[in-house]
């Protein structure tokens, strides 16, 4: 019989590359997930990994043992989740990943509610790129990730989630209050400010000035939103950014609607072994519930 935490173990492996990745992610000794998995060759008498250079590499036979450890990990998991339905009181923990707009405008007011209606669920929140997040969750290190899509933009989908639409927001020109054009080509000559190259979001703000005519000059570089609004505000900077982070107050620059009203989606997603864990389906209700009373407070103008 082949043990199933040694077969996690090289699960983990095809996923995160290294042994030493495996053993941070696990808090393991990368000696002590080198001796199970060499255990494991023993118990499936088969070679299963191969040395190249410093690292190693997952044999075809390997590859069979990771398909049949996510399906047993599957199986487990909708275990837990119909044990745990089975219990009249929702409680646990779910693990959250979150992109820092949908951190600022939704989770305040979604664990408030949790605190409310289910004290005993313990929801636990790490702010991360929506692509690394994704990958993160159906690697099982989170249970849910909030993440964003903007228009003709989208991050390879992972077989095995399961998406559910929160809500949509329109995207806008943010600029300073002296600002006196009316389009996005007016902004060509003025200094840019934008996510890190890589986002989903910088890729569609150059998009969006290419197709309007010109190459924006991307003075200032920053994943902080907040800093973004301090450089619009003070006349320093020009954006491209969501109605989102104005929810729940005014806007501190001017926003100008762009010609085609682009906008962004927020969703969620989970494992589908994992849906109908109380604990998680609970949360999502009260995600949806706050995303419905944010949708009437974002500002579209100053």
């Amino acid at each position: 019989m082949l043990d199933l935490h040694r077969l996690v173990l090289l699960r983990e492996l095809s996923i995160r590359g290294t042994m030493a990745a495996v053993a941070e992610a696990l808090q393991y000794s990368p000696s002590a997930v080198s001796q199970q998995l060499t255990l494991l060759e023993k118990e499936s008498n088969a070679v299963l990994l191969r040395k190249t250079g410093r690292t190693v590499q997952l044999t075809p036979l390997a590859e069979i043992l990771v398909k049949a450890a996510e399906e047993l990990s599957n199986t487990l998991e909708r275990a837990e989740a119909e044990l745990h339905a089975a219990d009249t009181s929702v409680r646990g923990r779910v693990r959250v990943a979150v992109f820092q707009s949908a951190a600022l405008a939704l989770m305040p007011v979604a664990l408030t509610m949790m605190k409310t209606d289910h004290p005993d669920v313990r929801v636990e929140m790490v702010q991360k790129e929506p692509e690394e997040a994704l990958h993160e969750t159906w690697s099982r290190d989170f249970d849910m990730v909030i993440a964003e899509q903007y228009p003709a933009h989208a991050a390879p989908w992972l077989s095995g989630l399961i998406r559910r639409d929160l809500t949509t927001d329109a995207i806008r020109l943010a600029v300073p209050d002296t600002f006196e054009g009316t389009a996005i080509g007016d902004a060509a000559d003025l200094p840019w400010v934008m996510e890190p190259r890589g986002t989903a979001s910088r890729h569609f703000a150059e998009q969006s000035c290419r197709i309007a005519g010109f190459e924006p000059d991307v003075r200032f570089e920053t994943a902080d939103l907040q800093t973004q609004i301090r450089l619009v505000e003070s006349g320093n900077a020009v954006a491209l950014m969501p109605d989102l982070v104005w929810a729940g107050r005014p806007a501190s620059c001017t926003l100008l609607t762009l010609a085609d009203e682009p906008r962004r989606t927020i969703f969620t997603a989970q494992r589908a072994s994992g849906v109908d864990w109380p604990a998680a389906r609970a949360f999502l209700a009260t995600l949806e519930q706050a995303a419905r009373e944010m949708e009437g407070t974002l500002s579209v103008s100053r």
